[in-house]
């Protein structure tokens, strides 16, 4: 979707980013395996396990030692999340072994990826591991300027839509531009459409399970154009983005490239 032009920012999870795509985008692997194991074993093993997904736990830490590696080699200052992860992105063009990726395919098309709680993941140890060693002077995260850009993002769209796989922060981190918008003074509309894949539901009041039609309540998405689809997300995402890529109104599309909008910022400031 990134590489067609479907796609104009991207909000997810640090596991998603960092610890499945980046990982892998540096010649990583995930092997197939099973939930009935003796985790203590899997321990002694250095062998992680992602329900019924395995992955080895040396590789995980040079994944976290390249990220603090990364840290290293900038400005030390504060980033959002979108600078951080367009230098993993460079990176993986000049290092990566797996093409692959969604963070590289990002990086080339010029596709804004914001991680707002970046420390959640495997990036967090190689953060960990620089400041701890630059004590004084060190890169940071800022999530109030990942949530400044995203809605600077949504000012410049003024019209959008949302696609949502599963729930999370990531989820009301992408549906509260439309308020952040309005504490600016800034007249933008709601999010024109949505479309949530999830298996949570509302019972429990938990914020991922909750419905798109509570989400208008709050201003954030217009109930016009709004779907939940209750469905595992590995059926479901082949299913709608496939229907989209052939329906081809991506070739006509005309190509954002938001991420250029901030190297302007940073050009002229």
């Amino acid at each position: 979707m990134v590489r067609n032009n479907m796609v104009d920012a991207i909000v997810s999870t640090g596991a998603i980013m960092v610890d499945q795509d980046f990982f892998e985008g540096l010649g990583f692997k995930h092997y197939k395996g099973s939930q009935f194991v003796d985790d203590n074993e899997m321990r002694e093993l250095m062998i992680d396990r992602i329900y019924d997904t395995y992955i080895d736990e040396e590789d995980l830490r040079e994944c976290d030692m390249i990220i603090g590696k990364i840290c290293d080699t900038l400005e030390h200052r504060p980033y959002s999340s979108r600078e951080f992860i367009w230098h993993m992105g460079e990176y993986l063009s000049k290092h990566g072994k797996n093409k692959d990726s969604v963070v590289l395919a990002a990086y080339e098309n010029n596709v804004p990826i914001f991680v707002p709680a970046f420390s959640d993941c495997s990036a967090g140890f190689g953060f960990v591991y620089h400041q701890y060693n630059n004590p004084d002077s060190h890169v940071s995260l800022d999530s109030a300027k990942d949530f400044l850009e995203l809605t600077k993002i949504k000012l410049e769209a003024n019209e959008s839509g949302l696609y949502m796989v599963g729930g999370g922060v990531p989820k009301n981190f992408a549906q509260d531009t439309v308020v952040a918008a309005e504490i600016l003074n800034k007249e933008v509309p709601m999010h024109k459409y949505a479309i949530q894949i999830t298996v949570a539901d509302d019972r429990d009041g938990a914020l991922s399970g909750s419905t798109l039609k509570e989400a208008s309540s709050w201003g954030k998405v217009d109930m016009t154009y709004e779907q939940m689809v209750y469905c595992e997300a590995t059926i479901a995402m082949p299913l709608i983005s496939g229907y989209a890529y052939h329906k081809g109104n991506w070739k006509n599309r005309k190509k954002r490239e938001f991420q250029k909008m901030f190297q302007k910022e940073k050009v002229e400031a």
